[in-house]
């Protein structure tokens, strides 16, 4: 009897310890599946693990890391850090992003395991002579999956400014630097001062949080998204090109008219307008929107009357290509207008001269701001 109930403890042992061993295996077994090479695909294949050890900022040395999807749906909001765009449909036009060093390690990927596009895209870098090529089969859907950081590129950054989306925008850099220019619409939270400026985040963990900081070499942006990640924000993404990038993307041109925001928002300050106008009057359109008469006795010499109760007809005629500012005697019409023109006009650059002016008949005038 004795030797039987230890046979079935010994029994009972057994099966407890074989049970995590055979999930150990099956899950080993699984995850192995997802990397079997099917066909179509390339034949030099990695996993998440070697992708996360070259997945750096600054960027490691030797390596490229391409993301082969189409740009704004898929690789503006959501990325590798790092990765150089060049969609599989536009390879051949864009070799040029392609290293000079054909023995550089390419790292591709895509959309996840039936996306063919990473594959396609090695073939052709082969073709091309270079000779350390790699795909990342599981693509962006594993790396979000495991964990892995995610960065954002400046067109999608551009696209939540134009939508006024809901997202928090934090510059990083110490705020001696960011005080010389930030990108619109952020907020500058050191990384150094991060502890001391909590309030200043999101109540809600799901907003959107994108960092940036001074570039591919500045790791300030890096560092304070991982601590916001540890304060439980589940959305946290980064911009690691950052403002260099941005200031060079979104750089006014030669000649283009300077007009620097005044108290009232979509007014312009005075002395920004009257350097522009002075300087390159040609910049800008310039738009007085008293009556007809009103205008016949005196305005501003090169501006174009439009009364304010024509200008909803007369939008489509208003130029996209420069600003259009808007000028009346007090800033009631001409912000009045500013309004009608955001509602209704589009693309146009709309601004408006909130300050109490005075008209001369021979085109001279006078401008006291509003305080």
């Amino acid at each position: 009897m004795q030797t039987q109930r230890l046979a079935l403890v010994v029994a009972v042992l057994a099966s407890l310890t074989a049970a995590p061993l055979m999930y150990s295996t099956a899950a080993v077994a699984a995850d192995a599946a997802v990397t079997q090479p099917k066909e179509g695909w390339y034949k030099a294949l990695v996993d998440f693990d070697f992708m996360r050890q070259n997945v750096d900022i600054p960027l490691k040395k030797g390596v490229m890391i391409i993301d082969s999807r189409p740009a704004a749906r898929q690789y503006d909001p959501g990325h590798i850090p790092g990765a150089v765009n060049i969609p599989d449909s536009q390879f051949d036009k864009q070799v040029a992003k392609l290293p000079a060093d054909k023995t550089t390690q390419l790292l591709l990927y895509c959309g996840g395991v039936d996306c063919m596009l990473s594959h396609n895209s090695a073939v052709k870098a082969e073709k091309l002579g270079y000779t350390n090529i790699k795909v990342y089969p599981s693509g962006m859907p594993d790396w979000k999956a495991k964990g892995g950081p995610v960065s954002v590129s400046a067109a999608h950054i551009k696209m939540l400014i134009d939508d006024k989306a809901a997202y928090l925008l934090v510059d990083a850099r110490p705020k001696r630097v960011a005080d010389k220019g930030m990108i619109p619409t952020a907020v500058n939270i050191s990384d150094a001062e991060f502890d001391r400026n909590l309030d200043k985040l999101p109540a809600d963990k799901a907003t959107p949080l994108i960092y940036y900081c001074g570039g591919l070499e500045c790791v300030l942006s890096d560092k304070s998204a991982e601590k916001a990640r540890k304060l439980g924000y589940t959305n946290v993404l980064t911009y690691p090109p950052g403002y260099p990038e941005w200031e060079k993307l979104h750089a006014a041109p030669a000649g283009a008219p300077v007009l620097a925001a005044g108290k009232e928002k979509g007014s312009v300050s005075v002395a920004s307008f009257e350097k522009t106008w002075k300087e390159n009057p040609g910049s800008v359109m310039l738009i007085d929107v008293r009556d007809a008469k009103e205008f016949a006795a005196g305005t501003i010499k090169g501006s174009v009357n439009i009364p304010m109760n024509e200008l909803e007809k007369k939008i489509a005629t208003l130029p996209t290509d420069k600003p259009v500012v808007f000028v009346c005697g007090t800033g009631a019409r001409s912000g009045e207008a500013y309004d009608t023109v955001k509602l209704l006009g589009g693309k146009v650059q709309a601004s408006f001269i909130d300050a109490d002016i005075k008209f001369n008949a021979d085109g001279s005038y006078s401008m006291t701001e509003k305080k």
